[in-house]
């Protein structure tokens, strides 16, 4: 939190101070952006099956399982937090809509995949580095913007959580056997992660988490509006600084110099990036507040 508190791993939900919840400090917006991020992290058992094929060795799946857990509990206290600030939001309600729409191929049961689907298990380890760079940078981001008190202290659990998932999958993959990729591969792999974000899985959270059940015939889902106003709600929380802290992290994951030049530039390709995606490349970030 920006009073400099420093939350420890393994916290639980009862730790959270949920008694302190102000209403008059939620903004509906922010409503919108805290369930589609429940329903993304809600997810994570998805991953854990994907990432336990692609690594097999024991000491690593159990840290994968561990992640794992943390993860869905990230979604559940987000989803808690939602559903105290819009008593109408379910979320096993709206999980259920969101896990029956976003189904990739690889996270089918049936799936073989002998190695990632980055092409390697340090390229999957690099993939994953740029995610938690993400997330990280994100929850901070929330939790340095938000006035309500157990969002910002959820947002800060959650940020500290997912910087340590980044280091543990930075070592994970430094410890893979396989030969180190030159630097241009590392890139592609994070760009490629990186643009990404611009799937299905965030846009159709945000479906889900603006268009009420039943609701769905009148407001059909269309991926493009629905990224393009989910990069919107991206610009009201982010700052310049988060953005610069991802592209240091992205950077050290594929062996830049976090400090470099080139991780300077990243970071404002980044920001003009998350920009153009939510159609305002010529308007100010004031402006798209």
């Amino acid at each position: 939190m920006t009073d400099g508190t420093v939350f420890r791993a393994g916290w639980t939900l009862d730790e959270v101070q949920w008694s302190r919840f102000d209403a008059s400090k939620v903004e509906p917006w922010m409503i919108t952006a805290i369930k589609a991020a429940a329903l993304v992290e809600f997810n994570a058992p998805d991953y854990v099956s994907y990432l336990k094929r692609v690594f097999t060795d024991a000491k690593t799946r159990a840290l994968i399982e561990q992640w794992g857990k943390e993860e869905t509990q990230h979604g559940r206290a987000l989803g808690r937090w939602a559903e105290m600030a819009d008593p109408a939001f379910n979320l096993q309600e709206s999980f259920a809509r969101f896990r029956a729409g976003y189904q990739p191929p690889h996270f089918a049961e049936d799936a073989i995949n002998v190695t990632s689907i980055r092409g390697s298990r340090r390229g999957e380890m690099i993939s994953r580095c740029v995610v938690e760079s993400g997330t990280s940078s994100y929850y901070s981001a929330i939790r340095d913007m938000t006035d309500e008190p157990v969002l910002k202290e959820i947002a800060g659990r959650i940020a500290a959580d997912e910087y340590r998932h980044y280091k543990l999958f930075y070592e994970i993959m430094n410890e893979q056997k396989e030969r180190d990729l030159p630097f241009w591969k590392k890139l592609i792999v994070a760009v490629g992660r990186i643009n990404e974000s611009d799937d299905d899985e965030l846009a159709f959270a945000y479906y889900c988490a603006l268009v009420p059940k039943g609701q769905e015939t009148q407001t059909p889902y269309v991926r493009a509006q629905c990224a393009k106003d989910s990069y919107k709600t991206l610009l009201r929380i982010y700052r310049r600084q988060h953005i610069q802290r991802l592209a240091q992290m992205v950077s050290k994951a594929v062996g830049a110099d976090p400090q470099g030049r080139l991780t300077k530039a990243a970071g404002g390709l980044l920001w003009r990036m998350i920009r153009f995606r939510a159609g305002l490349a010529g308007v100010t970030a004031k402006a798209a507040a």
